[in-house]
């Protein structure tokens, strides 16, 4: 085995968690999506989005004024 194929081999032997871990989580995310759809009727989902989306809107404005308040006191 080459020198640079022992270092691939040992980077991605490193990485957290490993690749085959991360497969499965995905899948698992897929099949709980498929779950919640078959649970939630589609407004529960479109509200969940929307209110998801509110709430990031406010931590955005939240920090964007933090911001601004750091640079007045420089």
């Amino acid at each position: 085995m080459a020198k640079q194929d022992k270092a691939t081999e040992k980077e991605t032997s490193r990485a957290w968690p490993p690749e085959t871990t991360r497969q499965h989580l995905r899948a698992a995310r897929a099949e709980m999506r498929e779950a919640f759809k078959t649970l939630f009727p589609s407004g529960f989902i479109e509200h969940r989005r929307a209110a998801r989306r509110e709430m990031l809107l406010a931590a955005r404005s939240m920090i964007d004024h933090a911001l601004e308040r750091m640079e007045k006191q420089d």
